[in-house]
C-alpha cells in the first residue's frame, strides 16, 4: 500500500509507461543500501525494482524541488550521454540550471573559477558517473537527489530514486515524470488533464536518428514545394491490361 495521498498516486497509464520503458529493470549487482528498493531477483540474476517505492521517492523529490524559491538554484547534472537531453529538457521546463557533459572539478568548491556556482539543490542522473559533483556538493552541504540503480553507491545521496538509470527511455521517462510532478505541485498545470509535452522530447536521440529525421523533413519539404514540377512522362496513363500482357513471359502464354 502506498504511503502517498490518493491524489499523488500514479495513474494506470503512468505504470504502463514505466513498465514499457523498463524502469523496473535493475542490474545483476546490488548495493547494500539499495536492497530496500528491490522487489525480487530473477533467475537470470537481474534485480527487479519496486515501482511503488520508486514513485514515492519521485514525489518526495518533487516536493523538495518545489521548496526552492529560485528555480535557477537547482542544478541538474548528467555526465552520461543517455541522460543529457533529459537534463536539458527538465531544466528548461522547470527553470533549473543544467550541466550536461563533463563536470569541471571545482565548480562547487573553487571560487576562482569562471563557472563557479553555489546551488541550493543538486540532481544527478547517475551517482556513480557523477561522483565528482556529488562529492563537492557534500563539501558545501548541498542536498543531493540521485536516480540510483541497484548497484549505485548512495554515499552523499540524500534522496535516492530507484530506477534504471542506464537506459535512455527509462531515464528520460523519469525526468519527464519529475518535471510534470513539479509543475503539478506549482499549480502550473491541473492534475485533471494530461501534460501536453510528450515523453519523446526527453529521450536521447542518436546521431543516425537525427540525420534520418532531417532527411525525411527535407523530402517532405521538397514534395510540398510548388516550384518543383512533375515530369510529363509520369503523367501518361498506361492501360493495365496491356502492361500485364507485355510483362508476361512467352512460356506462360497459352497456345
Amino acid at each position: 500500500m502506498s504511503h502517498c495521498p490518493e491524489v499523488l498516486n500514479p495513474k494506470a497509464d503512468d505504470v504502463r509507461k514505466m513498465l514499457a520503458s523498463e524502469v523496473h529493470i535493475g542490474s545483476t549487482n546490488i548495493d547494500l543500501n539499495m536492497t530496500r528498493y528491490v522487489h525480487k531477483r530473477r533467475n537470470d540474476g537481474i534485480h527487479i525494482i519496486n515501482l511503488q517505492k520508486t514513485w514515492e521517492k519521485l514525489v518526495l523529490a518533487a516536493r523538495i524541488i518545489v521548496t526552492i524559491e529560485n528555480t535557477a538554484d537547482v542544478c541538474v547534472i548528467s555526465s552520461r550521454q543517455v541522460g543529457q537531453r533529459a537534463t536539458l529538457k527538465f531544466a528548461s521546463y522547470i527553470g533549473a540550471t543544467a550541466v550536461s557533459g563533463r563536470f569541471t572539478p571545482g565548480t562547487f568548491t573553487n571560487q576562482t573559477q569562471s563557472k563557479f556556482m553555489e546551488p541550493r539543490l543538486l540532481i544527478v542522473a547517475d551517482p556513480r558517473a557523477d561522483h565528482q559533483p556529488v562529492r563537492e556538493a557534500a563539501y558545501g552541504n548541498i542536498p543531493t537527489i540521485g536516480f540510483a540503480n541497484t548497484d549505485s553507491p548512495l554515499r552523499y545521496i540524500d534522496v535516492a530514486i530507484p530506477c534504471n538509470n542506464l537506459g535512455k527511455k527509462s531515464i528520460g521517462l523519469m525526468f519527464w515524470f519529475l518535471a510534470r510532478e513539479v509543475l503539478y505541485l506549482r499549480s502550473k498545470i491541473p492534475r485533471s488533464r494530461d501534460w501536453e509535452i510528450m515523453v519523446d522530447l526527453f529521450l536521447q536521440r542518436e546521431a543516425d536518428d537525427t540525420d534520418k529525421s532531417d532527411k525525411d523533413e527535407n523530402q517532405i519539404t521538397n514534395i510540398n514545394d510548388p516550384s518543383i514540377r512533375a515530369d510529363s512522362s509520369f503523367s501518361q496513363v498506361v492501360p493495365i491490361s496491356n502492361a500485364w500482357d507485355t510483362a508476361l513471359p512467352a512460356w506462360s502464354q497459352k497456345k
